[in-house]
Parts: structure tokens; C-alpha cells; sequence
């Protein structure tokens, strides 16, 4: 039996980060996939659910705190990492509202990739 790669769902509206994580995953084996925004994230976790999903929390359409309140609403058992370049509080509700590690931007690569490895373990 083929083990597949576990999938990742990153959601970020700057498109050069989005790249960047999606092709840093990647090279690390995990199986990835992109939106732009909260709505496009929470539509395409809704068609197919991933294994991880990493969420910047300032975007446009749907923020990642109401992303992360929805998904955790509709989906017990998923697994969110958030990100924010703005504030630490905003990484605190975060929290609260399901995500099971936040982050700072500028990201520290290393300790996102042990999060990501951890969170997939666990």
C-alpha cells in the first residue's frame, strides 16, 4: 500500500507567501494546496478536507478568525495553524478559537515546518 503525502491547505492573500509556503511544504513531501482568502480556503476545505491547514488571519473576503471559527464549527477534528504579521492578540483569539498553533510573521521557517510535522503526528 501507497502512503499518500498528507495534505496541506494554505490559505494566504499575498500570493508570494501562499508560493513560498506551498513550495517550501512541498519540498518537504506534503501534498499542498492554495486559496487566496478565508471564503475560497473554507469552499475548498468543504469539497475536500485536508489534514492541516495553515491560515494567515488578515485577508480579504472572510479573515482567518472567522475562517478558523467555521472550519472548527464544521469540522471537529481539523487541525489549524495561524500566522499574523499584525498582532499578537489577534494570535491569542487565534487560539481560542481553535487553532492549535499561531505564529509571527516574519515566519521562522524551521520551527513552522516542526509545528507542521508535529500537528500532522498528533
Amino acid at each position: 500500500m501507497v502512503m499518500r503525502p498528507p495534505t496541506i491547505l494554505v490559505i494566504e492573500d499575498d500570493a508570494c507567501v501562499r508560493t513560498l509556503l506551498a513550495q517550501i511544504l512541498e519540498d518537504a513531501g506534503y501534498q499542498t494546496y492554495e486559496a487566496a482568502n478565508g471564503r475560497e480556503g473554507l469552499e475548498r476545505f468543504r469539497v475536500q478536507p485536508m489534514d492541516l491547514v495553515i491560515t494567515d488571519l488578515e485577508m480579504p473576503e472572510m479573515n482567518g478568525l472567522d475562517l478558523i471559527l467555521e472550519l472548527t464549527r464544521a469540522f471537529l477534528n481539523v487541525k489549524v495553524i495561524a500566522m499574523s504579521g499584525h498582532s499578537a492578540d489577534e494570535l491569542q483569539t487565534a487560539r481560542l478559537l481553535g487553532a492549535r498553533q499561531t505564529f509571527a510573521k516574519p515566519l521562522d521557517l524551521p520551527m513552522l515546518l516542526r509545528a507542521v510535522q508535529y500537528e500532522l503526528l498528533h
